[in-house]
């Protein structure tokens, strides 16, 4: 300790006062874990618990951590500061849930239910506990409510044409299956190439899924593309979209027409 210390040990002797908040906390991150946990979510109950715990506790101590040193001169307390920093730390740790796997992105909606757990833990540690339980039911109206009205959107609205090819490597097949979309009326929005096989007949064959834009005859499309000299199939099926890993199951199984060219 510096020479002439004469200040308390602790930075305030009302530090059982100070646990409700964290307890609030503890107690609405559980319930927002375990509803994660309940869909089997790559974020579950501790870790949502944690961040919340976490972040109530990072603010209390923002604004009650150094109570004892406000009466020493030249000393001010800004206790949003803590805050500022939960707010911008936490996009670390949501950052690290979120995933893209051929054009499909997930981990959106589990990374966004952390940043709420951080929420809800610092509104209980800036002692606004209204706020936080209001915020733990919007969770709950938002994962589970809007649910069914997402299903309802998602099968009224148009998907983008998707089409699958595979086809002989090397013989330039590709670069006819493009002008042919582009003939069709489509425009090819995104090319994402899978990994190629060897054939019973010792073929390279390469597997590419195109993701369209136009209102052509798509069916159609696929048909011409199928009797193509060196494509093997050409498969047309929904866009697999940007979903995340909440409700996998709710994109729909998707409808194929497959032309196969032996």
């Amino acid at each position: 300790m510096p020479d002439g210390w004469t200040g308390p040990l602790w930075s305030t002797s009302a530090q059982w006062d100070l646990l409700p908040p964290v307890l609030l906390a503890l107690l609405l991150t559980i319930a927002i874990g375990l509803e994660r946990e309940a869909g089997a979510k790559s974020a579950g109950l501790r870790t949502h618990v944690l961040v919340g715990v976490g972040a109530a506790v990072f603010m209390v101590i923002s604004k009650y951590g150094f109570a004892d040193l406000l009466g020493t001169e030249h000393v001010a307390l800004d206790p949003s500061r803590i805050a500022a920093q939960i707010v911008s730390g936490i996009g670390f740790v949501g950052a690290g849930l979120i995933f893209v796997r051929q054009d499909v992105v997930r981990g959106l909606t589990t990374a966004a239910t952390i940043w709420l757990a951080a929420a809800v833990g610092t509104a209980c540690g800036a002692g606004l506990p209204l706020l936080a339980v209001l915020a733990t039911g919007a969770h709950f109206l938002v994962t589970r409510g809007l649910r069914p009205l997402a299903r309802v959107v998602r099968r009224h609205r148009r998907r983008p044409p998707v089409l699958r090819i595979r086809y002989d490597d090397g013989l330039g097949v590709l670069r006819g299956v493009l002008e042919r979309c582009t003939a069709a009326g489509f425009s090819v929005a995104g090319v994402a190439v899978h990994r190629g096989t060897v054939d019973d007949d010792g073929a390279r064959v390469t597997g590419v899924t195109l993701r369209l834009d136009g209102r052509g005859d798509l069916v159609g499309l696929a048909a011409a593309l199928s009797e193509t000299a060196g494509v093997r199939s050409a498969e047309t099926r929904a866009d697999p979209d940007e979903t995340d890993d909440e409700d996998p199951d709710d994109a729909g199984a998707p409808a194929r027409g497959l032309h196969d060219h032996a």
